[in-house]
């Protein structure tokens, strides 16, 4: 707090006492110059007065610091006070708020974000955007002068932590976890964002502050909180936890060139460092990658059918999703997926009907939504003149969220969905029309691996919701195991060739004995 960067992020696990020091801090900063104004923002109000009551404390308890109780013509109050030895201003000495509290027209030297994010205002997408704006506020506060300080100190709560965001926009991050990490765990799974005082050569995981917490003490944590709990809170480690909370995974899928008319009849999937598709953008969570097939079996063979779903854009800034997807032999192909500005606009309807037609699709399904059926209503005419194919509407009653999951994720765990590379390039350059910072959101792969099954726990979800739609209609033909549909074609071709053998043979018998007879 005292020597780090004008802008830092300070990670430290549960119970370690960062508030306790964050509170010395504030002391010892206006012991050192009274004239300092510190702003104090916490998650709530209460957080934000259990602040002020304990600095108060110190400096009515601690002599050393005697000179700087409050006088009887300074603020004395729970939310601001002066220190007995600063000037007349405006803002307190020191002023505490919840993190939804009245920002606007305060002013400080130094700002501390003490554990504004908390499981309450970070479960959503929604909720961590509100968040991410809300701290915005605190440049706007900052005097501009060389000395003044933003820092934030806390807890990670997810994957899509307001902190890790931070460190996108110039914050220096470190790391105080409750075991020592190897320099190689630092590296690989930290960023090497861990205090050096962490960091030891042994493989074996030592307290970094025994005093506090015993390696016995740890261990009871680890058992109570269980291995999830524990390396959020403890290790400060969210990967782990997004293991759980996403279950969709881009490792899981197929990458593979996707034909309009044929297909092989099985690939064998295989997440080996030599067929990792690096040259593809990927968006998923750290680790995570796209992977080719390692072994294709089998012919190319012409696909049991192919459909298209489209879920129209709704109000704000929604896109049209769609997504095309082929099915053989219980494997779903996706040669084209993604958005589009707009929805019932005669361009966009266009588009999607050459979309229809360059993939041969069998039928449309389109989602029911609170147009009453005026999507469908408005592309039927065109289909008619342009590409003749049946359409129908779908109707869900179940909250979208789940719906997605359900449909997708045995899909991706038994490595039956197969997707086209343009497919993936196309999905990153199409969101570069919005803006930087909203750009990933509507991401088909970025959606997918973002998604959990809480309501709202994606911002936008058209083009995957599009994908599920798609997927969901095969659902009653996947029970289908390539291995025997390959078999029962080759028994079919089999059965073939005898059939023509067997009459041909009859053919050229009936053929001789009529020479014979004449």
């Amino acid at each position: 707090m005292q020597y780090g960067a004008k802008r830092g992020v300070i990670q430290g696990f549960r119970g370690v006492g960062k508030s306790w020091i964050c509170s010395a801090f504030v002391v010892h900063q206006l012991l050192l110059d009274a004239s300092k104004n510190i702003l104090v923002v916490s998650a709530s109000k209460t957080r934000a007065d259990d602040f002020s009551t304990f600095t108060l404390r110190l400096l009515q308890e601690l002599e050393i610091l005697r000179a700087l109780k409050p006088r009887t013509d300074q603020r004395f109050s729970k939310v601001s006070f002066d220190v007995g030895l600063a000037p007349a201003s405006h803002a307190p000495s020191v002023k505490s708020l919840g993190i939804t509290s009245q920002l606007t027209g305060s002013r400080a030297d130094i700002i501390i974000a003490d554990d504004i994010e908390v499981p309450t205002n970070s479960a959503t997408q929604g909720m961590r955007d509100k968040l991410s704006e809300q701290i915005k506020e605190f440049d706007a506060i900052l005097k501009p002068h060389d000395d003044a300080k933003i820092l934030f100190l806390g807890t990670p709560q997810c994957e899509d932590s307001v902190y890790r965001k931070l460190t996108e926009r110039g914050y220096n991050l470190k790391v105080w976890p409750s075991e020592t990490v190897t320099q190689e765990t630092n590296d690989n799974v930290y960023g090497g964002t861990v205090s050096d005082l962490c960091v030891s050569d042994s493989v074996i995981p030592l307290p970094t502050e025994p005093s506090r917490f015993t390696e016995i003490d740890l261990n009871e944590r680890k058992i109570s909180y269980g291995s999830v709990g524990y390396a959020l809170q403890f290790m400060l480690n969210p990967s782990l936890s997004d293991i759980d909370r996403f279950p969709l995974k881009l490792r899981n899928l197929i990458i593979h060139d996707v034909d309009r008319d044929l297909a092989p009849e099985k690939l064998v999937w295989a997440a080996s460092a030599d067929l990792e598709q690096q040259s593809l953008p990927c968006v998923g969570l750290r680790g995570d990658r796209f992977y080719r097939p390692m072994k294709i079996v089998g012919d190319m063979v012409p696909y049991t059918g192919s459909v298209m779903s489209i879920d129209p854009s709704g109000r704000g800034k929604d896109e049209t999703g769609y997504a095309v997807t082929k099915m053989l032999n219980g494997t779903l192909y996706v040669p084209e997926a993604g958005g589009l500005q707009g929805g019932y606009d005669p361009k966009t309807l266009m588009e999607l009907v050459d979309i229809a037609k360059r993939n041969k699709v069998n039928k449309i399904v389109v989602e029911s939504n609170f147009g009453d059926g005026m999507f469908t209503q408005l592309i039927t005419p065109l289909l008619k003149e342009h590409y003749p194919c049946s359409i129908e509407e779908v109707r869900h009653n179940i909250q979208k969220e789940k719906r997605i999951i359900d449909t997708l994720e045995p899909l991706l765990g038994g490595h039956r969905l197969v997707i086209d590379p343009s497919v993936i390039e196309k999905d990153y350059k199409s969101a570069q029309v919005h803006p930087p910072e909203q750009q990933l959101h509507y991401m088909l792969f970025h959606q997918m691996t973002r998604i959990t099954s809480g309501r709202g726990s994606i911002r936008h979800d058209d083009r995957l919701d599009a994908l599920s739609i798609a997927c969901n209609y095969w659902v009653e033909q996947m029970a289908q195991d390539a291995d025997d549909k390959i078999s029962e074609r080759k028994e079919e071709l089999v059965r073939i060739e005898l059939d023509n053998f067997k009459n041909s043979f009859y053919k050229n018998r009936k053929s001789n004995n009529y020479m014979s007879w004449m």
